[in-house]
This record gives C-alpha cells, sequence and structure tokens, in this order.
C-alpha cells in the first residue's frame, strides 16, 4: 500500500461519536444525552452523560417524566453539558469546544458561558421553539458563543467490544 489510508474519521465523526458514545452511559430510559469538551487543538478535555448527581441512586430517584414535579427527573437530572463542565479537573475551558448530541438549554448555556467555552456542535435540536432553548440561543448569541449543527455524514461507525 503506497501513502496514507483515505477512509479515517474527521475530527467531528470523531468527537460526536465520543459525545454519543457517552450520552449511552445514561440511564435515563427516554433520553440519552452525551457531551464531549475539547481544547483549541482537538485534545479532548471532559465528557458527560445525563443523570444523577454522585450519591443520588438511580434506583431511588424518578425516571419519570409526567406527574408532581417532584415525583419527575427533571429537578434531579443534572444534564450531560453540566456533567461535562463539573468533570473537568484541569483548570480552564477558555476557547474550548463543546460537542453534545442534543442542543443546550437555557440552564447549560449559562454554565457553557461562564466556563469560556466558544463554541457548540450539537447533533439535534428538537426543543428549538421551547422557551428553554430560545433562551439558550439570546444569552450565547449575546456572550459571542458561536453553535451550529453538525454535518452529519451519515457513515457507520462500528465498535466490537
Amino acid at each position: 500500500m503506497k501513502g496514507k489510508r483515505e477512509d479515517y474519521i474527521t475530527w467531528d465523526e470523531y468527537f460526536m461519536g465520543v459525545a454519543k458514545l457517552s450520552g449511552m452511559r445514561s440511564k435515563d430510559p427516554n433520553s440519552q444525552v452525551g457531551a464531549c469538551i475539547v481544547s483549541q487543538d482537538n485534545k479532548i478535555l471532559s465528557m458527560g452523560y445525563n443523570g444523577f448527581p454522585m450519591g443520588c441512586s438511580d434506583d431511588e430517584f424518578p425516571w419519570a417524566r409526567e406527574g408532581e414535579p417532584f415525583d419527575t427527573k427533571y429537578l434531579y437530572v443534572t444534564h450531560s453539558e453540566l456533567n461535562a463542565i463539573l468533570n473537568y479537573r484541569g483548570g480552564s475551558l477558555e476557547g474550548a469546544k463543546l460537542y453534545v448530541s442534543l442542543f443546550p438549554c437555557n440552564e447549560c448555556a449559562k454554565a457553557i458561558i461562564q466556563a469560556g467555552i466558544k463554541t457548540i456542535i450539537y447533533d439535534e435540536d428538537k426543543y428549538a421553539d421551547t422557551p428553554a432553548v430560545r433562551a439558550s440561543k439570546r444569552m450565547l448569541d449575546a456572550a459571542g458563543v458561536r453553535y451550529y449543527q453538525y454535518n452529519r455524514t451519515n457513515r457507520e461507525i462500528m465498535i466490537r467490544v
């Protein structure tokens, strides 16, 4: 064989793949969201997925989407983006990129902005018309955080473990 192989995955495919793989760690029966934070020189800094905080049992806290607020997951779940930010132990995230499988909500947008992350690459934006995502985009725009949708290649990547 002459020369390098040409079918290697791109950085975007790699990092979005890591984000999606991270999301597969979530025990949420409805939403498996993953995030991957990357330095400006394409080094993975941190990862996260949606789940309960440490010490809060996945078997004892609710996963329900409907009912009294105290009995649903929404008051307890930490989103993947916030988990990735909180999981980072290396100092500043200033100028980093965030790959995430679902567009960040307003609460995560606050943390992203405060952490100094400058670019968000997201896969889905299924809640685009909700107040939380509209507020998120308003804050991100005001703070100069660039965001754009991941351009799917539809390449199938198979991993055997």
